[in-house]
């Protein structure tokens, strides 16, 4: 069944999210729908799954006027959201939380057997395999994303709105959710695909329409398309290189940092690497082999059993991210919103929080003080918020993402740990963030960074230290950074001789 949206507008007070948008969706495809954040596509797919109401426009099904005015109503018409922040129940097992509301039950009874026999069917239909009695929260995010999938086929949906579901996943998890998706294509299922990842997209997607402020910009088939084409059409903006051009340090640079035999039991081992001053280092492999662990261990976030690390030459010793960050060290970590932000509070908590002590006489804030280093560090990387007073929840991801590099650059340190540093950012904040961990670089500062994307670490790094099963097994750099030898060396076990440390 064709799904097709006519004159869709939908206002948040003053804000325009949608404007006049008309868009036809073919049955039995995958349709992509990509933007800048604020572009309007997820309120788009919230409308379509009856999470908003449009203020005007209709939606049409196979040729008919439909309205839907809430989730359940949209379930009606075989129509549900898989959304970024996944709404199952973790303490419950994978088959309640699949039959969660639509249970089989005689009276108070829930008849289990039953159950059973019907999950059995679902994952045999549906190819999408995952233990029954697993409590979710023991499982892994694209396996959870499996369960979703899973409820939403047990209510027998015909249109799945997917809201950026790989940006929690690693690659290995969005390589078989992009499989998962294409057994729904094969069944007929309708998915619409909402993503920052281009390549993702480019790769899976029979339909892309792109938006902008709220309007539909075109919709092509993936051919015609490439990952400039969507930017610029995304932005508005003719774009040159998706990266910053890279200026090499000097061979005889200072070492801002020298990782000597850092090991910690049962998850890195012998991890030796080094970061001058004015160069951005990358670590790279797959998910689970250790680069974040090293990461934090270095910043002081993670305990480590043996080994050492200089800062500027000397010994650091650091038992806690404060005396690291006292030591100059700042570090972005790989999840803002867990591991990063205070998102109740205002941005410019969030970027004085770790320098409280010297802004504050006698246990009291200088507030004209904090009020300097916030906007002058907001200044430096860009923050757009309407006040530094208001939320952090308030900014978009981009602009969140921006808040962490400005506390980061409040304490100006010599070493910046980014960990997965755009991760949940779109396309245009992208090149904002690549614009200032290079400036930082070229400011003399030392930047280490962890990446899943590959792109990314050829595009930034001057060096790349791959891991595998927590071991270094190779040093890269210059023009031997290419994707063909990272991913052949984050599957080799060979650790190479040329490691500088």
């Amino acid at each position: 069944m064709d799904l097709e949206v006519k004159g869709l507008t939908k206002r948040f007070g003053a804000t325009l999210a949608l404007d006049q948008v008309d868009l036809k969706i073919s049955s039995g495809q995958i349709h992509a729908l990509v933007g800048e954040n604020g572009a309007g596509k997820s309120t788009l797919g919230k409308i379509l799954s009856g999470v908003y109401q449009p203020d005007s426009g209709k939606l049409v099904m196979a040729g008919r006027s439909i309205e839907i005015r809430s989730p359940r109503e949209a379930l009606s018409h075989g129509i549900t959201i898989i959304a970024q922040e996944l709404s199952l129940v973790p303490a419950r097992s994978v088959i309640e939380n699949v039959f969660l509301g639509i249970e089989d039950h005689r009276g108070a009874w829930v008849l289990k057997k039953l159950m059973r026999a019907r999950y059995a069917e679902l994952m045999e239909i549906s190819g999408i395999h995952v233990p029954a009695h697993a409590t979710v929260a023991s499982l892994k995010m694209g396996d959870q994303q499996k369960v979703e999938i899973l409820r939403a086929l047990a209510r027998d949906a015909q249109v799945i709105v997917m809201d950026e579901p790989t940006a929690r996943l690693s690659a290995e998890e969005t390589v078989v959710l992009k499989e998962v998706m294409k057994g729904l294509k094969k069944q007929g299922k309708t998915v619409i695909f909402v993503s920052h990842f281009l390549g993702d997209v480019l790769s899976i997607s029979d339909a892309v329409t792109v938006m902008r402020d709220g309007r539909v910009i075109r919709t092509s088939h993936p051919s015609n398309e490439t990952h400039d084409s969507l930017v610029e059409a995304m932005t508005g903006r003719t774009i040159g290189e998706s990266f910053p051009k890279k200026v090499f340090v000097a061979s005889d640079a200072r070492e801002v940092l020298v990782v000597k035999g850092l090991t910690r039991t049962g998850i890195f081992t012998d991890v030796s690497l080094n970061v001058k001053a004015g160069e951005i280092v990358a670590l790279s492999g797959l998910v689970g082999s250790g680069r974040s662990e090293v990461a934090r261990a270095i910043f002081g976030a993670d305990r480590f059993d043996s080994g050492e690390v200089y800062l500027d030459g000397k010994v650091l010793v650091a038992r806690h991210p404060f005396e690291a960050i006292s030591q100059g060290i700042a570090m972005i970590p790989e999840s803002r919103k867990d591991q990063g932000l205070l998102l109740d509070r205002s941005v410019s908590e969030n970027i004085s929080l770790p320098y409280l002590k010297r802004l504050s006489e006698r246990f009291v804030i200088n507030l004209s003080a904090e009020s300097r280093l916030v906007n002058a560090n907001m200044a430096i990387t860009g923050v757009r918020a309407g006040s530094p007073n208001h939320p952090v929840r308030s900014l978009s991801g981009g602009n969140q993402q921006k808040v962490l590099f400005a506390r980061s650059s409040a304490g100006s340190p010599k070493l910046l740990i980014a960990d997965e540093p755009t991760r949940g950012v779109d396309v245009g904040a992208k090149r904002a963030i690549y614009d200032l961990i290079v400036g930082q670089a070229e400011g003399g500062m030392g930047v280490l960074i962890v990446s899943s994307e590959l792109d990314e670490v050829i595009g930034l790094a001057h060096r790349v230290f791959v891991m595998r099963e927590g071991k270094i097994v190779n040093e890269l750099m210059g023009e031997e950074i290419t994707e063909n030898a990272v991913i052949t060396s984050a599957f080799s076990t060979e650790r190479t001789e040329r490691l500088t440390p």
